[in-house]
């Protein structure tokens, strides 16, 4: 087998353990997916898992590999006579409790470095693998827990202890996340941690050809360009792409080009489980209703990010401005006009110890195995945390603000994830998560400025249902256009007046008459006052703004 054929993450695992850099290796990331099995000698390329890969693979030299998890306790996954020559496995029964496991297999590990010094020709080889070690060694909630941190403490040393380190021992430690693990774990200096990521087109299509052989229909139209099929749906796992071709296998339908956006979405959304959402973009930028300067400033990032010149494109933008002025809108269009995915981050907040923190490291590992795409976090003054952390939220305010300003700040993702943060409180997005390199351009939207800017915003909302107003504004009506209109109360005004026509209550100009007799601003023109203001200090550049509000 030629380690140039293994992915990238094997090929740095394998050198930093046969360089002596590190004998100790966390595996975190995309652990439960399947693993494309290279050919060797006598056998053929196949689809496994991170447990197989590790043991065919990666550790085909090795004397004896075990294996420990919560479920099944020790196993013995090769070299079973060998192991048997340990005098303490011949006297009893190997525990399955975490604590008495790790302990057992701590023993054995002293026991192989003994036996190198002492008899340097039965030296064995020896790899462990823990799966799901996240269970055995979470972080500690509520201060000390003496038997986490005993159980962390020796899973430490398997990595750091030198007489363990060189005496051709290599221990594998399984989680999703790092977040998951006790701090004695994760932030040991000593262990490698080899993030599996997500299969990209290089990695997929192989696999898919192993798929076309077992499951011939789906793929059929694919059959001699696989390479069309890899591209469009990486960022999905290989479990759920064998699983959409095994539905289709059976029910015998092919897939199609026009098919693959909307399942890589659907398939990326599902295994997500719910931390995120892809909004539609069927919008473009001429579907948003005024706002020349910041569509055309828009429109020039999008063909600079086309183009591939990212000198000039930002990291992020950060819309502003009152509630109502289409700040979610603006995003969508933004989306549509660039031709790219815009992922929402949603429900990524926990009330567990830790849940937050390993669900924001999932989210990102999906956002950098998708490729080009716009990140969206609304009401960013609540999901983007604070750098001192909140009363009573033990930290995880902090933590999230770290989390989200490393990630902003990746200079490797410039031109891959664009930022899109939207607020109507500006203020109270921490100001080093506003600066250049994290949100580049701040973008203030407003409500109307003038009486024919609000008759115009109704008159194109009305007309999107069917209904025609004049041209210009009824004389008798000037004074009734509300002042600081929002697209969002004229959009309900469209809907009433919709409704009058509907249910008999006028023509089209009778309608608005009587919806704007009593019309409500749904806030407090104070409320939208502060909010206008909050927005112009915000602004990057003052063509943004409009004349009248420049001296608010």
């Amino acid at each position: 087998m030629l380690t140039e054929s293994l992915p990238a993450w094997s090929r740095d695992l394998i050198e930093l353990y046969e360089s002596g850099a590190a004998s100790q290796f966390i595996l975190h990331g995309n652990i439960a997916d399947l693993l494309l099995m290279p050919a060797s000698k006598g056998t053929s390329a196949a689809l496994g898992t991170l447990d197989v890969y590790l043991k065919d693979v990666l550790l085909g030299k090795f004397d004896v590999v075990l294996s420990y998890d919560v479920g099944n306790g020790i196993r013995v996954e090769k070299g079973g006579d060998a192991f048997a020559k340990w005098p303490t496995y011949q006297e009893k029964t190997l525990p399955s409790a975490p604590r008495e496991a790790i302990h057992a297999l701590t023993h054995y590990l002293r026991f192989c470095a003994n036996l190198a010094k002492i008899k340097p020709e039965k030296t064995l080889r020896v790899a462990i693998i823990i799966r799901a070690v996240d269970l055995i060694a979470p972080p500690s909630p509520g201060g000390a827990n003496y038997e986490l941190s005993g159980i962390a403490w020796q899973l430490r040393e398997w990595g750091s202890d030198p007489s363990l380190a060189t005496s051709h021992c290599a221990t594998f430690l399984l989680t999703e996340n790092l977040n998951d693990l006790h701090p004695l774990v994760s932030q040991n200096g000593q262990a490698a941690k080899i993030a599996v990521p997500i299969p990209q087109a290089p990695e997929l299509e192989p696999a898919l050809n192993l798929l076309h052989t077992k499951y011939p229909i789906p793929l059929l139209p694919f059959a001699d360009k696989l390479s069309e099929p890899a591209a469009a749906l990486a960022g999905a796992t290989l479990n759920s792409i064998e699983t959409l071709v095994q539905t289709r296998q059976h029910r015998g339908q092919p897939l199609n080009a026009k098919d693959l956006v909307a399942l890589k979405k659907e398939l990326i959304e599902k295994d997500a489980g719910g931390l995120i959402e892809f909004i539609k973009p069927d919008r473009s930028l001429d579907d948003m209703h005024g706002q020349e300067a910041i569509k055309k400033w828009l429109r020039q990032d999008i063909a600079l990010w086309k183009q591939g010149d990212l000198a000039a494109l930002p990291m992020g933008y950060l819309f502003c401005g009152p509630v109502g002025t289409g700040k979610t809108y603006m995003v969508e269009c933004l989306a549509g006009e660039a031709g790219v995915p815009v992922v929402k981050m949603k429900n990524f907040r926990d009330k567990w110890v830790g849940s937050t923190e390993s669900n924001l490291e999932k989210i990102f590992r999906l956002l950098e195995a998708l490729g080009q795409c716009i990140v969206f976090v609304d009401e960013a003054d609540q999901a983007l945390g604070r750098r001192s952390g909140g009363d009573g939220d033990s930290g995880v305010g902090g933590r999230v603000y770290g989390m989200m300003a490393e990630q902003m700040s990746n200079s490797r993702n410039r031109g891959r994830i664009l930022w899109a943060l939207a607020t109507s409180r500006p203020d109270l997005v921490e100001v080093d998560l506003k600066r250049p390199g994290r949100v580049d351009v701040k973008i203030p939207l407003f409500p109307t400025s003038t009486p024919e800017e609000g008759y115009t915003l109704i008159r194109a909302l009305s007309k999107r249902r069917g209904i025609i107003l004049p041209d210009s504004i009824p004389d008798n009506l000037k004074k009734s256009i509300p002042d600081l209109l929002t697209p969002g109360a004229a959009e309900a005004l469209s809907v009433k007046i919709y409704r009058a026509t509907k249910t008999g209550a006028g023509q089209a100009e009778e309608a608005l008459t009587a919806a704007l007799s009593d019309y409500q601003p749904p806030v407090r023109p104070e409320i939208i006052q502060a909010q206008i203001k909050l927005a112009v200090d915000e602004a990057t550049d003052l063509s943004f703004v409009p004349e009248r509000f420049r001296l608010i």
